[in-house]
């Protein structure tokens, strides 16, 4: 599958860094670049044509976020990944409301970007790992509150994906079977109203189900 990026970034030399590491994989072509939000809704007016964004958060004139959501008003089918030196959760709270698809800090592997593209392209959710493992070493599960409505072994299961574990791997730890991780987190979604993983882990950050 080819895949076709757009870089929003106000560092040039940073996009030309990371322009120069796609390029050099088949199947990847950047297809636009802008050095600010204005300047990439411009481009999208001009019909740029692109699967996968990476937009850096913190720009001057509007920032990431504000540009994410004049983006998709005006192209629904974008895949945003969030680009940022930083692992704030203001910055990536606000990006996944915004509707980022994922979360990539700057100094992440190549391996990482790759991934996340083809992640997202395929209509999936990525958290940089370095941005999980640093949540998971600062996370503290606190206790339910009467009016939360996910039971104790959701509670389990959407601390675990906070921490990044696939549905296979927290069968594994909570010695249950992958079929009922399935049910219980097809159910977590119902309950939160949730679309996908980022969403998830803002939502247990910003209803304290997990701490930082």
């Amino acid at each position: 599958m080819d895949y076709r990026i757009a870089l929003v970034d106000d560092h040039t030399l940073f996009r030309n860094g990371l322009r120069g590491l796609l390029e050099h994989r088949t199947g990847y072509r950047v297809v636009g670049e802008a050095g600010g939000g204005e300047e990439f809704l411009t481009l999208l007016d001009d019909g740029l044509e692109a699967d996968v964004v990476f937009m850096d958060f913190a720009m001057t004139g509007i920032d990431g976020a504000q540009t994410t959501e004049q983006a998709l008003a005006k192209r629904p089918d974008l895949k945003i990944i969030t680009l940022s030196m930083y692992g704030e959760e203001s910055y990536y709270t606000r990006m996944v409301e915004a509707g980022a698809r994922g979360f990539l800090l700057k100094d992440s592997d190549i391996s990482d970007v790759v991934e996340a593209v083809e992640t997202v392209a395929a209509g999936g959710t990525y958290f940089s790992p370095q941005l999980l493992s640093s949540l998971a070493g600062r996370m503290r599960t606190r206790e339910a509150v009467n009016d939360e409505p996910l039971s104790s072994r959701e509670r389990e299961i959407l601390v675990a994906v906070c921490r990044g574990l696939s549905n296979q791997e927290i069968a594994d730890e909570l010695f249950i079977s992958k079929r009922t991780v399935d049910k219980h987190r097809a159910n977590i979604l119902e309950k939160t109203g949730c679309k996908n993983t980022a969403s998830l882990v803002v939502y247990a950050i910003r209803n304290r189900i997990v701490e930082i």
